[in-house]
């Protein structure tokens, strides 16, 4: 899942990453409105994590610019003012889901999660393919009904290609869906990723490279 967290508060942007980025999301920051509006329409991203008062451009404006483009990105609005009224105004500018300052950060990751399955189109609360099974709420991968350990990027990795149902993904689609920004376009990151996940998912193999195109994981494995 692709985040991205507009807060002034540079203090709390940053715990807001570190801890979205511990449960496997990948996630950019920014701290002025201004920015996170030019991020926001340069990049896909599931979840929005907007605060309100922002400089550069108030996150209200930005709020109901995204509402207008017709993005799927979800946003979860931040505020210091939690009552009523400013809830309900929030929602009609376009968020999605609302959270007052100070918050539980368990909560946060909850909405966020949740925010995020309805960002895409509705994908099967668990993939099956051939004898291997990832279940995304879980976060666990077995083959064979035998537990795989996978880092946080071949999770994702695997989860983009499995909702791909077959068809190809590039590179590219990959870097942008699972890392951040800060991440060199030019890295081969990417296929030393699929190369680890290929080792750890053992034979048959499930992954295939398409020259020149990207990767797809093969609806049946050949014994």
């Amino acid at each position: 899942m692709r985040v991205l967290v507009v807060e002034d508060e540079r203090n709390l942007a940053d715990a807001i990453a570190r801890g979205l980025r511990r449960q496997g999301m990948a996630v950019d920051v920014a701290y002025d409105g201004s920015t996170g509006h030019e991020m926001a329409f340069v990049t896909r991203y599931d979840v929005l994590v907007l605060d309100r008062d922002l400089p550069g451009m108030h996150g209200d404006d930005l709020c109901a610019e995204l509402a207008a483009s017709g993005t799927l990105t979800r946003v979860l609005m931040l505020t210091a003012s939690g009552t009523v009224a400013d809830r309900v105004e929030g929602l009609r500018l376009g968020a999605d889901d609302y959270l007052p300052k100070p918050f539980a950060f368990d909560e946060l990751v909850a909405r966020v999660q949740a925010l995020g399955r309805r960002a895409t189109p509705p994908a099967p609360p668990v993939f099956s393919v051939a004898d291997l099974v990832l279940d995304p709420a879980k976060r666990t991968v077995t083959r064979r009904g035998v537990p795989v350990e996978l880092t946080n990027k071949e999770f994702g990795v695997l989860a983009e290609l499995l909702k791909a149902r077959g068809a190809v993904v590039s590179s590219e689609e990959l870097l942008e869906r699972v890392w951040d920004a800060n991440t060199d376009p030019f890295t081969t990151i990417v296929r030393v990723t699929v190369m680890t996940l290929r080792r750890k998912l053992g034979d048959p193999p499930l992954i295939e490279t398409v020259v020149g195109a990207g990767y797809r994981v093969l609806e049946t494995a050949a014994a």
